[in-house]
């Protein structure tokens, strides 16, 4: 069954969920303006985004007087537009998939691979087809080089993109036999890329390159199918699945929903995937405006980025300066989340594996910085209690609403009420 949509107009705990989960977090004033309005037309408001990205970013990854420097900055980048640019759901969908389809910068080691990457994963964030999606993803020199494709040659096949395409893109584990991971990788022999190899060329852009000659014309069979298959039919084939419905849909309500999803709800948006063909904007549309959504509260631990940028966020886009921003970047990594470079293939585990002794401690120490170190953005209007813990009377209201507001900041930054989106 389809998810059920939510039929009540929105409440001011309802729009402050909502944009806890798409954004991050908001203003009180943010979250005021959506209050009455019908879920749906919020989720396709929020979903109508473009590429427009935020003017006056302090970060050029080109300026990078080596490749290390040039991807630091690169991450600075991100988390300028995660903090400060217009679309925040585009760019938590661009974080989503990042650890989906992941790749890793100290492999890759390529400036313009890195951005043309980023850039896909922001360009299909809530894409129509993710056939299209996970197609571009495999010709797209950074996962090219990160999965070893480029090596993939006729008679001496390299299986590692051909398995990780079923074991952690699609399928998952347990809808296919070694057999179609060595079939696979026949068919993909052949595609690589030119340009931008080498520490010396790390600015150089590198660009997808189909060697026909290098590619196994065979006949293979593979996930019950069989024929004279090329990359692009691998492709295809893994993301039409009934598995990799169900695959995604999971990382999609893992990413929205909880920690630990809902089978009965996984299954609805997955017949929803199966419906439209792998249109994930149709997947989204209805997940982000359904009962289910609305239901799941203080259900998902926030990962290290979401908590510096809910934090950023929530206080109004407060400006900081390009180096606090590049430490804060650093702070994350230290956290166990460094941007576009998740600790393996599979990516970030997440949910509790996010909190230790050593995290939470960082984590106090990175809301103290935001309200009451030297640098402290000016807090005259703090955020209400609605905005910071998306409850307008939580457990502690009473306690929190008789502190100052710095104080009152803090503590509701550290509480579990704004670590648990």
């Amino acid at each position: 069954m389809p998810l059920t949509p939510l039929s009540r107009p929105l409440t001011a705990e309802d729009a402050a969920h909502f944009l806890r989960r798409t954004a991050f977090g908001a203003t009180d004033e943010q979250i005021r303006a959506l209050v009455g309005q019908k879920a749906q037309d919020v989720a396709r408001a929020a979903l109508a985004f473009d590429q427009s990205v935020a003017p006056g970013n302090p970060f050029d990854p080109l300026q990078g007087a080596t490749p290390g420097a040039a991807l630091q900055l690169g991450r600075g980048a991100w988390l300028y537009e995660l903090a400060y640019g217009p679309h925040p759901l585009r760019e938590k969908l661009a974080l989503t998939w990042s650890n989906h389809f992941v790749i890793a910068t100290d492999k890759v080691r390529n400036v313009p691979a890195v951005a043309d990457y980023l850039n896909l994963m922001r360009r299909h964030a809530a894409t129509r087809s993710f056939e299209r999606f996970t197609l571009e993803v495999a010709q797209s020199p950074a996962m090219l080089r990160y999965l070893d494709n480029d090596q993939n040659r006729k008679g001496k096949p390299n299986e590692n993109f051909s398995r990780e395409l079923l074991e952690l893109f699609t399928t998952g584990i347990g809808a296919y036999t070694e057999n179609d991971v060595r079939e696979g990788a026949r068919a993909l022999t052949g595609w690589t890329y030119q340009g931008g190899r080498g520490n010396r060329q790390y600015l150089e852009q590198p660009r997808f390159v189909n060697q026909t000659q290098q590619h196994d014309d065979g006949k293979k069979t593979y996930l019950g199918q069989s024929g004279a298959l090329k990359g692009e039919d691998i492709v295809r084939i893994a993301t039409s699945q009934p598995a990799t419905a169900t695959f995604v849909s999971r990382k999609l309500h893992r990413a929205f929903l909880a920690d630990t999803p809902d089978d009965a709800a996984v299954r609805g948006s997955a017949e929803t995937w199966t419906r439209s063909r792998g249109d994930v904007m149709a997947v989204l549309t209805e997940l982000l405006a359904s009962e289910a959504f609305y239901a799941s509260r203080s259900r998902i631990i926030r990962s290290p980025v979401e908590f510096l940028v809910g934090g950023i966020r929530t206080l109004g886009q407060p400006k900081i300066d390009a180096r606090s921003l590049l430490n804060l970047a650093g702070t994350a990594g230290r956290m166990g989340q460094v941007l576009l470079e998740p600790d393996t293939v599979k990516g970030w585990d997440g949910g509790r594996e996010w909190i230790n002794d050593t995290t939470l401690l960082l984590r106090m120490q990175v809301a103290a910085a935001l309200t009451m170190g030297s640098k402290a953005p000016n807090l005259d209007t703090p955020p209400s209690l609605l905005a910071l813990t998306g409850q307008e009377r939580p457990a502690g209201a009473v306690l929190l609403s008789s502190l100052k507001g710095r104080q009152r900041t803090y503590l509701s930054l550290i509480s579990p009420e704004f670590q648990l989106a």
